[in-house]
């Protein structure tokens, strides 16, 4: 299928995520790249929410958005954001935080993990693990009513995942999770690598300069750095999936919904046709990214209130 008109126009702006030679990329162009944010204008507005406030759970800086004007318990979904595991930030997503509370219901903590290259591997798994363990060890100081979800996009889809199996080899029991377009597979030997390599907003380069950032010296098939390499997914937390037809990391997440659901996980993957790689965070750009946030929001309802008390 072709590219959506809209993917159409972005990667007409925008052929390459980093828009840059990745062999100038040193630490100080980094930290540049991640003060400016050229597509703020894009992420949606940042919509008053009656509470907004930055805390800390064991170290790791949170921020946690609610709707309504209650004090009582409710669902949260922990919120992981994309960026390569290098870019990326809870004030950069806050858009996003304020909307999926809007569309949920629920109490939203958005996670500012550790971002590499200055902290590697596996710090920014660490910090998502945790913030989900926390969770579950202070209810009270969340308002939560015990329904835990985790949600990510990208690099935060396999801080999601990671996260999601943790929680399982712990005993704790999460509601749902949700991988949007999510880096599942450092071996990047997909198909989809391959056709949509170059020329669609995340090249397969980029893609490897990213993970390499994080990962370093790390054997890649170690679950947490390729949740697609754990052995057995059985009894993991139901999942939605989300993809872009049009993204190198398409069969990543759609290779992880099939070993979901032979394992016996509900899991249920939608493919977005059209789509290039970043269009969730982008409602201002894409028409997908509206339909895409309903879909999840709807999805993550369902099993949250399937879970409370």
């Amino acid at each position: 299928m072709p590219l959506h008109p809209q993917a159409q126009e972005y990667v007409a702006l925008y052929p390459s995520d980093l828009g840059a030679d990745l062999a100038t990329l040193d630490l100080a162009t980094i930290r540049e790249l991640r003060a400016h944010d050229g597509l703020a204008a894009h992420r949606g507005p940042l919509t008053h929410l009656p509470f907004v406030r930055d805390e800390e759970a064991e170290g790791v800086p949170i921020r946690i958005y609610r709707a309504d004007r209650g004090d009582g318990a409710l669902p949260v979904v922990v919120y992981f954001h994309g960026g390569g595991w290098v870019f990326g930030s809870v004030k950069r997503n806050d858009a996003l935080g304020r909307d999926l509370a809007i569309r949920t219901g629920a109490v939203v903590v958005s996670v500012d993990y550790r971002l590499a290259p200055e902290h590697a591997f596996p710090a920014a798994a660490d910090d998502a693990w945790t913030v989900v363990r926390d969770l579950f060890a202070r209810p009270a100081f969340y308002q939560s009513n015990g329904a835990v979800a985790v949600l990510g996009d990208s690099a935060g889809g396999n801080l999601a995942a990671v996260a999601a199996w943790q929680a399982r080899d712990a005993g704790l029991t999460l509601a749902h999770q949700v991988l949007v377009y999510p880096a599942l597979d450092l071996a990047m030997d997909t198909p989809s690598y391959r056709e949509f390599a170059t020329g669609f907003g995340l090249d397969a380069e980029e893609m490897a300069w990213f993970a390499h950032q994080y990962s370093r010296d790390a054997d890649p098939g170690d679950p947490r750095l390729s949740p697609h390499r754990l052995p057995s997914l059985g009894g993991l937390a139901p999942a939605t999936v989300v993809t872009a037809e049009c993204d190198v990391l398409r069969d990543d997440g759609e290779r992880y919904g099939e070993r979901l659901a032979a394992a016996g996980v509900p899991a249920e993957v939608r493919r977005f046709e059209g789509a290039v790689h970043g269009f969730f965070g982008l409602p201002g750009l894409f028409d997908q990214a509206i339909e895409a946030r309903a879909y999840v929001a709807g999805r993550l309802c369902e099993a949250l209130a399937k879970a409370a008390p």
